[in-house]
C-alpha cells in the first residue's frame, strides 16, 4: 500500500494524537532493580484495565507494577497508577513521557524488581520516566491522520489506466469493486481548507473529467512518523 503521500503531501495531524507501532517491551536495570517496561495500544479504559491487570497476573511476585495510559482524542483520559511506589515517583513520570510524546490509546506498565539499592524520589522519576521513553523507541510511533474517503466508478476499460495513475501519484487504494462497472474506493488526505478540492482537479485533468470522486465520510489512518 502506497504511503498517505503524493503531490497533495500528508495530511493535516494532531501532534496529540500519535500511537506505537507495535505493542512490545523493554527493560533497563538501574542498581540492580530491574524495570521492565510494556507497551500496548488499547481504545478504551476497558481494555487498557485489562492489560494492566494481565501484566499484574504474569509478573506477580514483582515488586512493583506501575502504570500509565491515555485514550481518546488528543488522550482526553489519562490515568496513572504508583502501585505502592512514594507518591508521585512512578505512575506520573511515566504519563508525562506519554504526554510529551503526544501519544494517545497507549498504555505502559513498568514492572519493577527491586535489586537492594534504594533510589531515592528523584531516582525513582528518572527510572520509570527513563524505561518508558525507551521503550517507546525501542517500538517506534506513528500518526493517526484523517483522510477523506472517496468513491469513484469508471467502466472496465479505463479501470487499469486509473488504477496506474493513483499509484504512480502515491494515493491509497483501500479497495477495488468489480460489479456494474469498476468502483475504486480511495483515502485521499485532507489538507486544511482545501479539503479535497487538490485531488478533484488532479482526477478531472487525468481522465479529461470522465470520472468524478463522490465523498463517503472520513477515515483515522495510522501513517509513518
Amino acid at each position: 500500500m502506497a504511503e498517505a503521500r503524493g503531490f497533495l503531501g500528508v495530511s493535516s495531524v494532531n501532534p496529540a494524537n500519535r500511537v506505537i507501532a507495535r505493542d512490545g517491551a523493554h527493560e533497563i536495570e538501574i542498581q540492580r532493580s530491574r524495570f521492565l517496561c510494556s507497551l500496548a495500544r488499547v481504545g478504551d479504559e476497558e481494555s487498557a484495565a485489562a492489560f494492566i491487570a494481565g501484566i499484574r497476573k504474569q509478573h506477580w511476585s514483582a515488586t512493583h507494577n506501575c502504570s500509565a495510559f491515555r485514550v481518546g482524542p488528543d488522550g482526553a483520559i489519562a490515568r496513572s497508577s504508583d502501585d505502592g511506589e512514594p507518591a508521585g515517583t512512578a505512575g506520573v513520570p511515566m504519563l508525562e513521557v506519554l504526554a510529551r510524546r503526544g501519544l494517545t490509546d497507549t498504555v505502559a506498565v513498568v514492572t519493577r524488581y527491586f535489586g537492594g539499592t534504594k533510589l531515592g524520589a528523584g531516582g525513582l522519576v528518572r527510572a520509570y520516566g527513563r524505561a518508558v521513553a525507551e521503550a517507546i523507541d525501542a517500538v517506534g510511533t506513528l500518526r493517526r491522520a484523517r483522510f477523506a474517503v472517496l468513491e469513484i466508478a469508471v467502466g472496465y476499460a479505463e479501470a487499469g489506466r486509473l488504477e496506474h495513475m493513483l499509484r504512480a501519484a502515491g494515493h491509497r487504494i483501500a479497495s477495488i469493486d468489480y460489479g456494474g462497472q469498476a468502483r475504486f474506493t480511495v483515502h485521499v488526505p485532507l489538507t486544511g481548507a482545501d479539503g479535497t478540492a487538490q485531488f478533484d482537479a488532479w482526477l478531472a485533468e487525468q481522465t479529461g473529467g470522465a470520472a468524478a470522486a463522490v465523498p463517503a465520510g472520513t477515515v483515522d489512518l495510522d501513517v509513518p512518523d
